[in-house]
């Protein structure tokens, strides 16, 4: 197993772009929950933390795929780095503000630029294509890793800022962001060889990579899925403490992001065949299957047992996830023209944060109307509508990926 991770680390700085391309992406899995975590210790209420790191979300979605087109034009430094400053910027205002008292809407416009941060997942993957476009078995194993990459970055970051901002003092965790972010960049952008040279077609494209049909099945497919991710975290919390163990949430999402992990590795040793779009399916269906154990353990199990086996179900399903997001990041490498390669990828996280936004909003919403155990239901409407969209957008995915891999197809077919 270890050696399909050993053969894609013999590049030459493969191993320095993606460790530091791993400390840059910390800040994203830190900074919502670090700001929510700030405000409630300054001000003992959660309603403006939560407010702000919606709106860093939103700003997030808008600004990043934005960016991320900047960087298939311009290349990956000269747009990361100014970025980068802009958000710690942002976030610096807005720490100084809360210390100070300013204005609760000047709090709004730094958590806003505070969006800008660079899509760092999406350009590790760029470099990852570029040196292994005509190498699938590697390229699969890469995205594979970075996967887990993900899965831990939104173990441990949430956990630190927390941590940090409880026991430190409250600006701490972001703070802490903050200068992960700058050293990540840093170091990442000064990997200079392994950067993709621009593509001479990004600096002559008008449209957005999201104009392609197929890009559109998979984002709405990963808001979806996004949806169970944001849903499942705010009704487990929920579920622990009707349960009298609200500090049993975070190992019970711990394993679930630990079921999501262990697949990840797995997956990146297989030899896969078959068409890409029918493995997206499987994995999108399996991933809404998965849900109906958790909605039975919660259901019938109460105390301890429930706990133990919310646990354990929500660790089957986490098996799905991995599996389904290295999919679809191939099939973005599939879709999307090396010229929006980053803009493609930036759309999935986009997606996927829009979907973790509404997800727990939803899930909120129904815990406080019909308690906790009924707030699953959330996750599983979630999964059940991402199958569904998969399912309906599967011919235009499947059309698009051949309109792709025709010679003439230089640019994404935006029908």
């Amino acid at each position: 197993m270890l050696s399909s991770y050993r053969q894609i680390f013999a590049a030459p700085g493969s191993l320095a772009f993606s460790a530091s391309g791993l400390i840059a992406r910390l800040p994203i899995s830190m900074t919502g929950i670090g700001i929510v975590t700030m405000l409630s210790e300054m001000r003992g209420t959660f309603w403006l933390g939560s407010a702000l790191s919606a709106t860093l979300a939103v700003a997030a979605a808008v600004l990043g795929p934005w960016v991320s087109r900047l960087v298939d034009r311009h290349g990956q430094r000269r747009v990361a780095l100014p970025a980068t400053l802009v958000t710690v910027l942002s976030a610096a205002a807005l720490l100084l503000g809360a210390r100070t008292g300013a204005p609760d809407w000047t709090l709004f416009l730094f958590a806003a630029g505070m969006g800008a941060m660079p899509s760092t997942g999406s350009m590790v993957r760029a470099r990852w294509a570029h040196l292994y476009r005509d190498e699938p078995p590697k390229l699969h194993t890469a995205y594979s890793f970075e996967a887990v990459a993900d899965e831990l970055c939104f173990i441990v970051g949430p956990i630190l800022a927390v941590a940090l901002a409880t026991t430190v003092f409250p600006e701490s965790g972001v703070l802490l962001a903050g200068v992960f972010l700058v050293v990540g960049i840093l170091l990442f952008t000064a990997q200079r060889r392994t950067e993709p040279p621009v593509h001479p077609a990004a600096r002559h494209t008008g449209g957005s990579a999201i104009a392609n049909r197929g890009l559109q099945t998979l984002v709405l497919t990963l808001v979806a899925t996004g949806g169970v991710f944001g849903s499942v975290e705010v009704v487990t919390v929920a579920f622990a403490k009707a349960q009298g163990h609200t500090g049993a949430s975070g190992p019970v999402l711990a394993v679930y992001a630990a079921g999501s992990c262990l697949a990840g590795v797995v997956f990146g040793t297989l030899k896969l065949a078959g068409p890409m779009a029918r493995r997206f399916l499987v994995g999108v269906t399996a991933m809404a299957v998965s849900m109906v154990p958790l909605v039975l353990a919660a259901q019938l199990l109460r105390g301890n047992a429930a706990l133990i086996g919310v646990g354990a179900a929500l660790f089957l399903s986490g098996l799905a996830i991995s599996p389904t997001l290295i999919t679809a990041m191939a099939l973005v490498e599939r879709l999307v023209p090396a010229a929006r390669l980053t803009e493609g990828m930036t759309w999935t996280t986009t997606g996927l944060a829009i979907g973790v936004a509404v997800g727990s909003s939803v899930a909120g919403l129904v815990v406080d109307g019909a308690g906790a155990i009924d707030g699953y239901w959330v996750p599983v409407a979630a999964a059940a509508f991402g199958a569904l969209a998969a399912y309906i957008g599967l011919p235009r995915l499947r059309q698009q990926l051949a309109a792709a891999e025709t010679p003439a197809a230089a640019e994404p077919v935006a029908s």
